[in-house]
């Protein structure tokens, strides 16, 4: 039996891996008859409840969350980190999923949505190392996948990025960063961040000091300080006065002060804010690793362009054999409408 290629589909929860699954499925079913495939795709997440796509094989089967929530009384994160270290356990399991599928075949591998297991928890690390000992060493490529909506925030970018970085060092594996949802962001907004040369320029050019140094509209909502600067709703209060009217002097006095000293610890606090972002911003571009590729389900263009570069990534095709247009017929009727439904 052969090794087959494993896309690893990760990346935060809601980023869009169920749906970038299911449309590299559908593409596969696509392709001319000399360049389709078959794309089978794997659940890992024992969280998962909903799938557009057609399962080849389901965690559920062993594990969900749902009962480790009612037998250990675990809350959801527990109770995913629990069901991942018992496949850790139970790897014979995945052992003979794998085996069904010959070197000509290509998985997908659904991954969870915790981020921690990706960064800070080895469990995936040992998954992966394990897979490497059953000879899948050369056939495994990582794909993170990463909301655009994060694009129009360049701090939320950074921190996608950082996320992409920590997670691509960690697992150590072929690596393709993926920016989903790219049909739901302005193509204008999002090309401007993506030509940025490096994370500093994005900082300094769309960071939120940037635009307060432009005067921008939004200069004052973005800022730290804007909830000092605005009107209090109790600034008109007097406090009632004692036999001293000094005293509500003395109060007033107190009042501007204490205003001034928020103000100044606020504007202290922002000065760090700024330098462990660039912080942040000079480890990107040391690496010089982080880039995306930019996804939009509803153009087929994009779709191949994606799933090119990650063919790309582990030579994927160089080594299968030229097939004839009747390999139609051996695909017809494999996939359905999924197993189940959103």
């Amino acid at each position: 039996m052969g090794r087959c290629v494993i896309q690893l589909v990760t990346g935060p929860a809601g980023s869009g891996k169920s749906t970038y699954c299911h449309i590299m499925q559908e593409h596969g079913l696509a392709l001319g008859p000399k360049h389709k495939r078959r794309i089978h795709i794997a659940n890992l997440d024992p969280a998962a409840e909903h799938f557009r796509y057609t399962l080849a094989f389901d965690i559920r089967d062993l594990i969900s969350v749902e009962d480790v929530m009612d037998e250990l009384h675990l809350g959801p994160n527990g109770g995913l980190v629990y069901c991942m270290e018992y496949l850790l356990q139970n790897m014979d399991w995945l052992q003979e999923n794998l085996d069904e599928y010959d070197d000509d075949e290509y998985l997908i591998l659904d991954c969870p949505g915790q981020i921690e297991l990706y960064t800070h928890i080895p469990v995936m690390n040992k998954i992966i190392d394990q897979l490497r000992l059953w000879g899948y060493n050369d056939k495994l490529v990582s794909v993170f996948i990463v909301d655009a909506t994060f694009v129009t925030d360049p701090a939320k970018f950074i921190s996608g990025s950082s996320l992409a970085l920590s997670a691509m060092i960690s697992m150590q594996l072929p690596h393709v960063n993926v920016l989903s949802k790219c049909d739901l962001v302005e193509e204008g907004s999002m090309e401007r961040v993506l030509e940025m040369e490096s994370a500093l320029q994005l900082w300094d050019v769309l960071g939120d000091h940037g635009r307060r140094d432009r005067g921008g509209d939004d200069a004052d909502g973005a800022s730290m300080l804007s909830f000092l600067r605005e009107e209090s709703p109790y600034q008109h209060f007097e406090p009632p006065l004692s036999d001293n009217s000094g005293t509500a002097v003395a109060t007033t006095t107190s009042s501007s002060a204490e205003k001034s000293t928020l103000q100044q610890n606020a504007r202290n606090r922002e000065k760090k804010w700024n330098r462990l972002t660039e912080a942040i911003c000079s480890l990107l571009d040391d690496y010089s690793m982080v880039g995306f590729i930019p996804l939009n389900i509803n153009n087929e263009d994009s779709i191949a362009h994606v799933l090119a570069t990650v063919d790309h990534a582990i030579q994927y095709g160089e080594d299968l054999e030229v097939r004839g247009a009747d390999y139609d017929d051996d695909l017809g009727g494999d996939y359905g409408d999924g197993d189940e439904e959103d």
